[in-house]
């Protein structure tokens, strides 16, 4: 590589905490404002340094971005679905980025409504998220938030859907969440501290007046904690839902309330996760108490904090963990995992007998669709597997009946008989089994020569499925074996998953991996010398950590917004996001064995003088989750220290945040590099044809 890598300077900085001081020579590098002339130079001189060793690559990397985009319908829209007399859709038209946003009557030949035209507000910007939108309960009014840096800020615009007109009402740092209330005039939402950007006031808008005048109704004074608000499926209440790690707590509301008065459904406690809905004059409750894995209940509303009167509806089991619950008419839908995997469970309230829904593939997911209406008796699902692109399905509760509603379309000749999934079980180094979902084609062989794409998540209690994902038969057709590490800290396996995932057992997380990885060569699923890994966020934690772990099982590795300064961050309560993390990883500030544990594992902490395999670094410099510097101080760090000469890239994403570029076509440019990285680094990229599926 001739073109010099970027040198950021050594700043003498102490990170000082009640346990000790560390040196951090690159803290200089965090710039809350952005707007900081050096830091922005050292970003775009890294930019450029990546530039210049993927220049070589701009061939393959454009058929590469074809071969993405190919396999994307040129149009496209999404199965309706059915809310208050209305049927709302999504589709793009031929070439365009961002979705229209559409709805007709439920009447024979009803002419469709125009709600928002992303498109066309998106025109002129580098980045543009819609959050969801909002109807009034009368269809006459829509609240849309919108972002157009790509930190999660967004602003709320209001507009009349029979003119097209825009309201003067503008409302800014908000989350995306709204709820009308019945009137039709009021809608409620949640505010952000400007600084943590932490959701933390719900606040009440009267359409017509100024923002600056609308009512606060709830402050929240614990920093632990999340805010959203929502409308109850049946329309009958406002629920204001406040999350931490490991409790929560629900205020409800009537809808048709003047004072929108909230109550308490029942007292937060520590420990005690809950989440509840309506029904008839009692509230369905998905509660922990007593339940690791979750069970639920029915109680009257007035009565919901009293235990003495619940009825348990559907009970707790060791083995099985709820995630979820939707209600119909009639009828209990409960998203479960059993066994690491997905499924849904149909209960009937009158017999009190319930059922399964069938999947024929020994590894998959199952999703609760968008199911708006109250009374019906049809459930929306979703269904996919690694080799199953999304499919959407209605069932019908009382009859059984399943209809075929939508199966994404997978253009350029894709046909799922050509590939073996398998669900495999590994022992990690404590004897516990870790689930691993395996994607590869029928004609690889399997005989130890196959490149490997490892990924894993791991954190938050948020299970990895594993779903359909067009992009990695980019890989799999060029003879890779496509693997999901199933680790600890993630639910995959019910509570206990989680809990040995976090805190102080954060490192089963790490080592889970390490030994899926070991597991997967020894048996032959892989080459060892082309093992290539890849996670986001706090799966890009676990990327950090295992490159300084276990350098030698890798050959790529691609870490996409890691976290990999955790215990600077987790010091620091003036990050947005820190204090909602506490109970995740530790107060390494309050408390001495989390200093230490973290200090342990923490990736830019513990980067040493070793080889290190090749590297690709992504961020954003707008991120609200990771802050830019995060990356970009590790990957300074690693370039001081490392004794090989693989390649070591920092791509900053000027116009972006966590999620990463915008737009439907757009996005994929960023997934072309990664992976024509990954190819390079295995030997694959030479003459990058456009693969189409076929055997």
């Amino acid at each position: 590589m001739s073109t010099p890598y970027p040198t950021a300077p050594l700043v003498p900085f102490e990170v000082i905490s009640p346990f000790g001081a560390r040196s951090d020579p690159y803290y200089w590098l965090r710039d809350d404002d952005r707007s900081d002339t050096h830091v922005l130079q050292y970003l775009q001189a890294e930019n450029s340094f990546c530039d210049a060793a993927l220049a070589p690559l701009a061939g393959p990397k454009e058929k590469l971005y074809r071969e993405l985009i190919g396999r994307l319908a040129p149009e496209d829209a999404s199965v309706p679905y059915r809310h208050l007399g209305y049927w709302y859709y999504t589709r793009y038209a031929k070439g365009h980025e961002y979705p229209v946003y559409v709805r007709h009557r439920d009447q024979p030949d009803a002419p469709e409504e125009l709600l928002l035209d992303a498109e066309l507000e998106a025109c002129g910007g580098d980045f543009y998220e819609v959050g969801g939108l909002a109807v009034s309960p009368d269809g006459k009014l829509l609240v849309y938030p919108e972002d157009r840096l790509g930190r999660r800020q967004y602003t709320l615009r209001i507009k009349e859907i029979a003119s097209g007109r825009l309201l003067p009402d503008t409302i800014q740092n908000v989350e995306a969440d709204i709820a009308w209330a019945s009137d039709n005039r009021t809608f409620l939402y949640v505010a952000k501290d400007p600084d943590t950007l932490l959701g933390c006031r719900l606040m009440s808008h009267r359409v017509g007046t100024d923002g600056h005048q609308d009512t606060l109704l709830y402050k929240e004074a614990d920093p632990g904690f999340y805010m959203q608000v929502e409308r109850s499926k049946s329309g009958r209440f406002i629920y204001l839902v406040l999350t931490s790690t490991i409790a929560s707590e629900v205020h409800y509301a009537r809808s048709d309330d003047p004072l929108l008065s909230f109550m308490v459904a029942i007292p937060r406690t520590e420990d005690h996760e809950y989440h509840l809905d309506d029904m008839d004059e009692c509230f369905v409750l998905m509660t922990n108490e007593g339940a690791d894995n979750f069970r639920i209940i029915s109680a009257p509303i007035e009565q919901i904090a009293d235990r003495s009167v619940w009825q348990e509806a559907i009970e707790h089991h060791t083995d099985t963990f709820i995630e979820e619950f939707e209600l119909f008419k009639g009828f209990l839908v409960i998203a479960e995992r059993h066994g690491g995997l997905s499924r849904l469970r149909v209960h009937d309230w009158q017999s009190r007998q319930s059922f399964l829904i069938a999947s024929d593939e020994p590894t998959y997911t199952m999703t609760i669709g968008i199911n708006e209406d109250h009374d019906s008796i049809w459930l929306r699902y979703g269904y996919a597997s690694p080799a199953t692109p999304r499919t959407t399905y209605d069932y019908n509760l009382l009859t059984g009946e399943r209809v075929f509603k939508k199966r994404e379309a997978v253009e350029g000749g894709f046909d799922s008989a050509h590939y073996q999934t398998e669900l495999l079980m590994v022992d990690s180094r404590d004897g516990t089994p870790i689930p691993v979902s395996v994607l590869y084609r029928r004609d690889t062989p399997l005989d130890g020569t196959a490149p490997l794409h490892l990924y894993a998540y791991g954190a938050y209690g948020l299970s990895q499925d594993p779903g359909f994902q067009s992009t990695v038969f980019s890989l799999v057709d060029r003879g890779f074996v496509y693997a999901i590490a199933h680790v600890r800290g993630g639910q995959e396996w019910g509570r206990r998953w989680y809990e040995q995932g976090r805190l102080l057992n954060k490192r089963n997380t790490f080592n889970d991996f390490v030994d899926v990885t070991q597991f997967l060569v020894s048996a032959r699923y892989a080459d060892a010398a082309r093992v290539c890994a890849t996670g986001g966020s706090a799966g890009g934690l676990l990327i950090g950590v295992i490159a300084n772990q276990a350098p030698q099982l890798y050959c790529a590795l691609v870490a996409q917004v890691p976290f990999v300064d955790i215990l600077t961050t987790m010091l620091d309560d003036s990050i947005p996001l820190t204090t909602n993390e506490y109970e995740e990883w530790g107060e390494p500030g309050a408390d001495a064995a989390t200093y230490a544990y973290l200090a342990s594992y923490s990736p830019y902490d513990n980067v040493q003088k070793q080889a290190y395999p090749a590297l690709y670094v992504a961020t954003g410099l707008h991120d609200s989750q990771v802050q830019y510097w995060e990356p970009a101080k590790w990957v300074a760090r690693l370039r001081c220290l490392k004794t090989n000469d693989r390649p070591l890239l920092l791509r900053t994403n000027m116009d972006a945040g966590h999620g990463g570029t915008s737009g439907r076509f757009k996005q994929y440019r960023d997934i072309a590099e990664e992976m024509v990285f990954l190819l390079d680094q295995v030997g694959l990229v030479g003459d990058l044809t456009i693969k189409d599926g076929s055997l």
